[in-house]
């Protein structure tokens, strides 16, 4: 997305459940601490969640759409608590908000920093997920037969939302020095929705409308489940995977269990007109309200969006804050290992900003 010329620039921020409270409001301060590297930010707070729903009846209010669409340039996401049981009424508002601003590119980074600042990272991937059908489009359906319940569950795959899955994992193929692109899929099992994927993302590099654009990026596949096994065997092997929603929502959530935590991990959901940073980790309900929750993610979280809208030194100052937090690892949240809260991860990372 390029960057527009803008005085100032409009951030939604959602901190919805849990930890989303605690880290949010920690992002917010690395991007206000960017200075002039960045137009003026302004804030809007807005909400949405289960805790929401469960005091309105709503977990998704029409004005918090309204005013990302109509006041906003990008958004944060923080953590959402989507209960595991049916809930009547109830229906997950960042699922929803995918869908509501086409936010159909969930790309997910997953680095590994090397204690050696000179040394290479042996996990530098990026997982770019289809954010908007697959199984996640919930049309399910349960009946009654002689021998019990029996529930059914529809995948959706089409031909368009998988072209332009696979153009954004080939442009981000194409700004890293790899310019290597795996295809995830089963379709040696789903010959129909998994064949249809795989085929359409192949043929993204003979389009007309790209013609020779992607000539130098390579284009591999892997079966979902092997992929899974070599993902953890040799997690080096893969530079930008590329996967329905179910799929990578998997793979992702798996990588990040490499580089040492989910509190480490961001992503953006992207479109081609909206983005919207949100870090991986959940509400985490077990550490709400403690000040230990890892605001890295949301961090980190905070630069992709920020790169995504073209705004690179500011995305590399976080970026190198972070990583030098790491290397150096005085600070650490407990899920890393240490000691240390939210705030003085916080502090710590500001100070190098």
């Amino acid at each position: 997305m390029a960057t527009a010329a803008r005085q100032s620039l409009k951030i939604g921020l959602v901190p919805a459940d849990g930890i989303g409270k605690e880290v949010i409001p920690a992002a917010r301060r690395a991007i206000e601490a960017l200075g002039s590297d960045i137009p003026k930010p302004e804030f809007h707070d807005l909400v949405a969640g289960f805790e929401h729903f469960t005091r309105s009846g709503t977990a998704l209010p029409e004005e918090t759409v309204r005013a990302l669409r109509e006041d906003c340039d990008a958004a944060l996401f923080g953590a959402v608590s989507s209960p595991s049981r049916k809930v009547t009424g109830y229906t997950s508002p960042i699922v929803a908000l995918r869908k509501e601003l086409d936010l159909y590119a969930n790309i997910r980074p997953v680095v590994s920093v090397s204690a050696d600042p000179r040394g290479k990272p042996s996990i530098d991937m990026v997982v770019v997920r289809e954010n908007t059908e697959c199984l996640y489009v919930k049309q399910e359906t349960m009946i009654h037969t002689e021998t019990g319940r029996e529930a059914r569950a529809t995948r959706l795959i089409t031909e368009r939302a998988s072209r332009r899955i696979g153009k954004m994992a080939f442009e981000i193929a194409l700004k890293r020095p790899r310019k290597l692109v795996t295809i995830i899929h089963k379709s040696n099992v789903l010959s129909v929705t998994d064949g249809l994927f795989r085929e359409t993302v192949r043929g993204v590099p003979k389009l007309p409308e790209v013609a020779g654009r992607y000539d130098n990026v390579t284009i591999a596949e892997q079966i979902v489940d092997s992929a899974v096994y070599r993902l953890f065997r040799e997690p080096e092997i893969y530079d930008v995977m590329v996967a329905p929603n179910l799929y990578g929502d998997i793979l992702s959530d798996a990588a990040a269990a490499l580089v040492g935590s989910l509190g480490l991990v961001p992503s953006i959901n992207a479109g081609d007109h909206f983005v919207m940073g949100e870090p991986v980790h959940g509400s985490a309900p077990d550490i709400e309200g403690k000040g230990i929750a890892n605001p890295i993610a949301a961090i980190r979280s905070a630069a992709l969006m920020l790169r995504h809208l073209g705004y690179e030194k500011g995305a590399d100052r976080v970026d190198n804050a972070v990583n030098s937090v790491l290397r150096e690892g005085q600070f650490a949240t407990p899920d890393l290992g240490g000691k240390s809260t939210t705030a003085e991860v916080l502090d710590a990372i500001l100070k190098r900003i």
